[in-house]
């Protein structure tokens, strides 16, 4: 439509325009194909696509029992006393609150710091560690649970240490090409899975016994107990069905027409058709659990303050030394290796890495950003914060700009006070837009070196493990580790033999080395050791200025390919041009 036009045109050339580098706003680093209304459309379909996180997370934590005290000899884990119940009824609405507030405001400075079009939330997985192996079920773990939210709020300070000083940066650049692809693959199938399960997905695979998997797609109640379906049950599912046919199939259709807002337009269909009792596929069926949902839904507008986890931090850890250390590593090196090649995936995705340095814009104060979201995280009494992949769906609707994660940062915030409703979209809703998106990922499988054994199979564990274990950080780090093996094991021999015996292909090996253009070092730490005053702005050149706003970013500037360049390295092209 002409307006639509003539809006996105005035904004490009406004100050904020420039600010995000759209198109048409004459920042010599303008993103092609970044319009400020597909930003926003972009944005509400990340924050639909992961607005679950508002209440499984809270859900999730609410297990451990949070600040709540068990006190009941005849009844150690509480299972039936009604005072802790009540308490941890009362943890998990402070939690509904405090997950919408931190993804909120990270994502939001995400987008406005960073220019990255990518949300941020605590994340699955770590939540679960947190809640069933650092606190444990009902306080039974590790350490209280006060104390691993110190070790939470400590983890993000070093992880800003890290990023301040270039080592995050520079661990992202370091790993070698066919990882850092094979990354993106490897998530895209992540997702996948998550779209195909019961718990966020239509239900379609569930767990075995015999086999690792099995075809599903029964009503969750007749499930058995070893958690499968019996023969006669199987795709007999009405809400599977309903997210197969109108969250996958219609969002599928709406995409091969270049329908604006068709993945939104998906998750609203299955949504609204999953809100009215009395039907087969209803969200709030007649059980305790159900009735429970549904006076929540119901509520539609409330605000909850954070009352029993807000800044509960326990600084007096002599009791458990070594279990806070236990715990503060762990979630170190999970969450290092999780949101870098998170970022990095979707950086890619977006066609935003330079092939040339192997970073991204604002990857400095991407970081730094996120380190700085883990501790005010731990003080809203959450699990470590990290980017989501789901951003994914909000890329695939042509987001590119850190307008995109702004739009999902002031939809988390809109969610505190609508929470009811944001909280009570059906996992089979957003499945099969997950699945979407994962067949879009995946598109960066065919520009892995799949002639080189010492490229490919890294590559190709990285794909594997990253859905089979259910991991992102398990599948790079074996990637990580077959790559450092195999092409160790082949340069050793080679020296042994004086050269004489090599790999037949090994010149079709990728190029690796670790000196990274750009150094170790962040370039404000270069400028400063020369003697620069103003370190905290980036050199410019006199072919291309750089802007005075991206200068105040503080963040290395990656050259965007220009008209007519070999864009064959970002995965999402095919899917961009779809959607544009």
């Amino acid at each position: 439509m002409g307006w639509i036009h003539e809006t996105n045109l005035k904004i490009a050339k406004s100050p904020v325009g420039r600010w995000f580098r759209l198109e048409n706003s004459g920042h010599p680093n303008e993103r092609k194909g970044s319009y400020f209304f597909t930003e926003m459309r972009a944005g509400l379909a990340t924050f639909f696509a992961m607005a679950y996180i508002v209440a499984v997370n809270a859900s999730i934590v609410a297990d451990s029992g949070g600040t709540c005290v068990c006190t009941d000899a005849e009844d150690p884990f509480c299972f039936a006393n009604e005072e802790y119940l009540i308490c941890k009824a009362e943890i998990k609405r402070d939690l509904i609150t405090a997950t919408a507030a931190i993804a909120a405001l990270a994502s939001f400075f995400m987008g406005l710091l960073a220019n990255m079009p990518v949300a941020l939330a605590p994340g699955m997985g770590l939540n679960a560690y947190f809640a069933y192996t650092v606190v444990g079920f009902h306080g039974d773990g590790l350490v209280p649970y006060e104390v691993a939210v110190t070790a939470i709020f400590v983890e993000g300070w070093i992880f800003f240490a890290l990023a301040l000083f270039g080592m995050r940066q520079w661990l992202a650049r370091a790993i070698p090409r066919s990882i850092k692809l094979a990354t993106s693959v490897g998530i895209g199938l992540f997702l996948t899975l998550i779209g195909l399960t019961y718990s966020e997905g239509i239900g379609l695979i569930t767990g075995n016994k015999a086999t690792p998997v099995a075809l599903a797609g029964c009503i969750p109640s007749t499930l058995t107990e070893a958690g499968t379906c019996g023969d006669a049950d199987k795709m007999r599912n009405p809400t599977m069905w309903i997210g197969i046919f109108c969250g996958g199939v219609f969002t599928a259709v709406l995409l091969a027409y270049r329908v604006k807002g068709a993945i939104i337009a998906g998750i609203l269909l299955v949504s609204i058709i999953s809100w009215p009792r009395g039907t087969p596929v209803t969200y709030f069926p007649y059980t305790p659990v159900g009735d429970d949902s549904f006076d929540f839904f119901r509520k539609v507008v409330g605000f909850h303050p954070i009352g029993k986890v807000l800044a509960v931090q326990q600084w007096d850890i002599s009791e458990y030394g070594s279990q806070f250390g236990l715990a503060l590593i762990t979630f170190l090196y999970v969450d290092i290796l999780d949101c870098t090649g998170t970022l990095y995936s979707m950086a890619r995705y977006a066609s935003l890495i330079d092939e040339e340095t192997q970073d991204f814009e604002g990857s400095s104060v991407a970081y730094m950003v996120d380190s700085i979201a883990i501790s005010i995280g731990a003080l809203f009494g959450t699990p470590p914060v990290t980017a989501f992949v789901e951003s994914g769906a909000g890329i695939g609707e042509g987001g590119k700009t850190g307008l995109t994660a702004m739009t999902s940062g002031l939809c988390f915030f809109i969610s505190i006070f609508f929470a009811p409703i944001f909280a009570s979209i059906p996992p089979w809703a957003t499945g099969c837009v997950l699945v979407l998106v994962g067949s879009m990922m995946v598109s960066a499988v065919t520009e892995i070196n799949w002639n080189y054994i010492g490229d490919s199979l890294p590559a190709f564990v990285t794909i594997a493990l990253m859905p089979f274990t259910y991991s992102i950080a398990d599948g790079l780090i074996a990637g990580i580790c077959m790559y450092i093996l195999i092409n160790t094991i082949i340069w050793l021999v080679e020296i042994a033999s004086g050269g004489r015996i090599v790999p037949h292909n090994k010149h079709e090996k990728d190029p690796w080395t670790w000196r990274i253009p750009g150094g170790v070092l962040p370039p404000w730490v270069t400028r400063l050791s020369k003697g620069k005053k103003d370190f905290w702005r980036q050199d410019v050149s006199s072919v291309e200025a750089v802007d005075e706003v991206s200068a105040a970013h503080g963040s290395d500037q990656a050259s965007v390919p220009e008209k007519g360049a070999d864009l064959s390295t970002a995965p999402a092209k095919m899917s961009q041009e779809k959607l544009s």
